[in-house]
């Protein structure tokens, strides 16, 4: 099994750059529409207010977009691939313990931003129609058009994706322009380059450090940014970020400068937006349609992620294994039809909870400073690892867990007035992984494996008692160990116990996932010369696994080096040299609860019940075809602190 080769752009292209545009920016790129106002909501326009939320919104773009994610992040890639996961891959590989709960984390407050950014990004752009008509009722519109996206969603987004590049080139146009000219008409307010305005704010503003939570929302697209590493490469990214971060820089100045110079004095309202004042008038109505089209293109993005996100964390069995389609030829587009529906509802229960965008402002932010404390601590980790600097990996700590602590204490703030949707909805997916970890881990743990060197006389004899029905040519079991010599004492039970199976060749398969995203290879060790093997199939963490048809090129392999014969046994089809069938056997270990292990054990297990009844089946994880497959059941009684020997089976500790 070779690694695929993928032409991801990775050279500097005008076609990479639009693509780049079209996927990467949405998040950040639609968040003028709400982070200024959520800094001056309800508050006296005034030019230490102004000139201090510019000026810290400024450096925020600046420390933690450009030089965190663009500069710093997208070089920390695991084979063009980067995100949370990518970034775990690679310092797993050092550390296999609690390094784990980064990601989970991580991931548990993308899914999170996941129910929040939709929902605020088109109600921030359709709430732009108030000012055309203050009676209009915006929350049916915004309910409409999630519903239509998510419904898309099935069909694949090949088609008009390839409108996505163009039009959010022309959002961020359209902010550059009108951010420009607002900004000619008050230039003073490019002091609010100098930091010195920004700290200024903070200190001597009433409750200035909780304006903290309103300038978080500029950046929290970044982390998305590094996320969609593998889809656009480095290069279009830093290239693209010059474009899009001018343009954010010129749309907040401008904003900055149209308050300076008409609203000085005045009180705010929540519900008025800011960029809607900087768009010239007779532009409003178009206005609002690019407004409106950039929020959807970047909810599309970030639902792709979160589709990707959780194939990922299928991959390396941090959830349940859900159904995947493929609604289209487009290399990597999945959809994942219970997770689209599940944020459906988790987006509409947000625009009927909190209604406007400057309500959804409460819950925002506080999910994703988590999220970017993960990525710091995984960072840093991975400098310690190999061998940075001391002195650059404290100062990037310092530097980086200071801002990024700050916004997660001045978000804690908005946990009672909407943060606590975001916690709710990181927690749940926290403890579906933790559940999911758990339990895994106390199958293993209680699961006996054997020597299969033990079994080979015994598996000759099988092979040549003609009494017994031939269950197939070739015989697969998929295991649990990934020991060549130790195999699951279930298989063994199955073979010979559970009605005796008998094979001209027995497979004994493990499967491992590795650090590496599209690595795929094998390797095989044989336990009895053309009659029995131990086959190690691994696939990289973003591969979709096909043991079928893994299996069908490791026989392919073998019989060209003559290590195994893949003709079938059966003589009135061998003289014709038919191919000898396969058949797999997969042992579902069904947990059982004994009343002598713990409470928080027994709470586990009848948890993750529940969770598997929605999974798909085992088959369906190693790709293989319904037709030829059995899945048998067998209890693990776990809590019994003796095993009894059955025919020579005994626990390996």
């Amino acid at each position: 099994m070779s690694k695929p080769q993928y032409n991801s752009l990775n050279k500097v292209s005008f076609a990479g750059i639009l693509v780049t545009l079209g996927i990467v920016y949405g998040d950040i790129g639609t968040s003028p529409l709400y982070a200024l106002k959520a800094i001056v909501s309800d508050k006296v326009i005034t030019p230490d207010l102004v000139l201090g939320g510019v000026s810290l919104v400024f450096w925020t773009l600046a420390l933690i977009t450009s030089f965190k994610y663009v500069r710093l992040a997208l070089d920390i890639d695991n084979n063009g691939e980067g995100g949370i996961f990518a970034l775990f891959a690679m310092v797993r590989r050092k550390n296999r313990g609690w390094l784990i709960f980064l990601a989970i984390i991580g991931c548990s407050t993308l899914m999170a931003d996941g129910f929040l950014t939709p929902s605020i990004s088109i109600s921030s752009a359709v709430e732009g129609l108030i000012l055309l008509n203050p009676n209009i009722k915006t929350v049916p519109i915004v309910i409409g058009i999630l519903i239509v996206l998510f419904v898309f969603q099935q069909f694949g987004t090949n088609v008009v994706g390839k409108t996505f590049g163009p039009v959010m080139t022309l959002w961020f146009l359209t902010m550059a322009i009108f951010g420009f000219l607002a900004l000619i008409e008050y230039p003073q307010v490019l002091k609010a380059i100098n930091p010195y305005y920004g700290i200024h704010l903070l200190a001597n503003y009433p409750k200035g450090f909780l304006i903290l939570g309103g300038v978080f929302l500029c950046t929290t697209g970044a982390e998305a940014l590094y996320s969609d590493l593998g889809h656009c490469g480095k290069k279009n990214i830093r290239v693209s970020w010059i474009f899009v971060n001018i343009s954010l820089i010129l749309c907040y100045f401008g904003q900055g400068a149209e308050l300076l110079k008409n609203n000085m004095g005045e009180v705010w309202p929540a519900d008025r937006s800011v960029f809607y004042q900087i768009a010239p008038n007779g532009l409003l109505p178009l206005t609002i349609i690019i407004a409106s089209l950039a929020a959807i293109i970047a909810s599309q993005a970030l639902i792709t992620g979160a589709f990707s996100l959780i194939n990922e964390a299928m991959k390396l069995r941090l959830i349940p294994l859900l159904k995947i389609n493929y609604p289209t030829q487009l290399r990597g587009q999945i959809y994942i039809p219970f997770i689209n529906w599940l944020l459906l509802g988790g987006c509409i229960l947000v625009v009927l909870i909190f209604r406007e965008s400057t309500n959804m402002e409460a819950a925002y932010g506080l999910a994703i400073t988590i999220n970017m404390l993960m990525t710091t601590t995984l960072m840093v980790i991975f400098y310690y690892y190999h061998k940075v600097k001391l002195l650059y990996i404290i100062v990037f700590g310092a530097v980086f867990y200071t801002i990024e602590g700050a916004f997660f204490l001045s978000n804690i703030d908005k946990f009672f007035h909407g943060g606590w949707f975001s916690f709710l909805i990181s927690a749940f997916f926290v403890f579906v992984m933790y559940i999911q970890l758990r339990a895994r881990a106390l199958r293993t743990k209680h699961i006996a494996f054997v020597n299969v060197n033990e079994y080979k006389e015994k598996l000759i004899a099988l092979m040549g008692d003609e009494t017994i029905p031939k269950e197939a040519t070739n015989l697969v079991f998929m295991s649990m160990s990934g020991n060549k010599e130790m195999i699951d004492s279930n298989i063994i039970y199955s073979i010979f116990r559970k009605k005796p199976k008998r094979a001209d060749v027995y497979w004994f398969v493990h499967m491992e996932i590795l650090n590496e995203p599209f690595e795929r290879n094998y390797s095989v060790d044989t336990i009895i010369p053309q009659k029995c093997f131990f086959v190690t199939v691994r696939y990289g963490f973003k591969v979709e696994h096909k043991i079928n048809l893994a299996m069908n090129q490791i026989m392919n392999d073998m019989v060209e080096r003559g290590e195994v014969d893949n003709i079938t046994r059966h003589p009135s089809l061998r003289q014709f040299n038919m191919p000898g069938d396969f058949k797999y056997y997969l042992i579902n270990s069904r947990v059982s609860v004994d009343d002598r292990i713990t409470p928080v054990e027994q709470f586990i297990i009848r948890v993750y019940r529940i969770i598997k009844s929605i999974s798909l089946p085992p088959d369906k994880d190693f790709g293989l075809e319904v037709s030829n497959v059995v899945v048998e059941t067998v209890p693990i009684n776990i809590g019994l602190r003796q095993t009894k020997t059955i025919d020579g089976l005994h626990r390996v500790k």
